[in-house]
C-alpha cells in the first residue's frame, strides 16, 4: 500500500507541475516558489498545537485546488500559480512521508510517524 499511495503522489506532482507549465512564466519561478510553503513551520515556534494548525494549512490539498480555481476562472495568474505551487509542494512532501500533523508533535503525521 506505501508504494501506492507514493506513485499516486507522484502523480500528483507530476500534474501539478505540468499546470506550471501552462503558465506563461519562467521554471526558476516553481524553483523559487517551491519550499514558500514550509514557511507554515514557523507556528512550531510557538507550540505544537499552532505549528500543526498552520503547517496543515500550507500542506491541504483541497486548499490547493480551491485557491488555483478561485485564480483560474476569472485568470488571476497569482491565485493559480498559489494553487499549483501548494499542490505540488504537498505531493512531494507527502511522497517523502511528511503528512498531515497532529498536535502531539511535529513527526506525528496522517500517513505515521515520522523516522519510525
Amino acid at each position: 500500500m506505501k508504494t501506492t499511495l507514493k506513485l499516486e503522489e507522484l502523480a500528483m506532482l507530476l500534474l501539478a507541475t505540468w499546470a506550471f507549465g501552462l503558465q506563461d512564466l519562467s521554471w526558476w519561478w516553481f524553483i523559487g516558489l517551491f519550499f514558500v510553503p514550509d514557511v507554515g513551520m514557523l507556528g512550531y515556534l510557538f507550540n505544537n498545537k499552532w505549528g500543526a494548525f498552520f503547517y496543515n494549512i500550507f500542506h491541504h490539498k483541497g486548499l490547493a485546488i480551491v485557491i488555483g480555481l478561485t485564480g483560474y476562472y476569472p485568470k488571476l495568474q497569482e491565485l493559480e500559480v498559489a494553487g499549483i505551487i501548494l499542490f505540488a509542494h504537498s505531493s512531494f512532501d507527502r511522497l517523502l512521508g511528511y503528512g498531515l500533523k497532529f498536535e502531539k508533535g511535529f513527526k506525528f503525521t496522517h500517513l505515521g510517524e515520522i523516522g519510525k
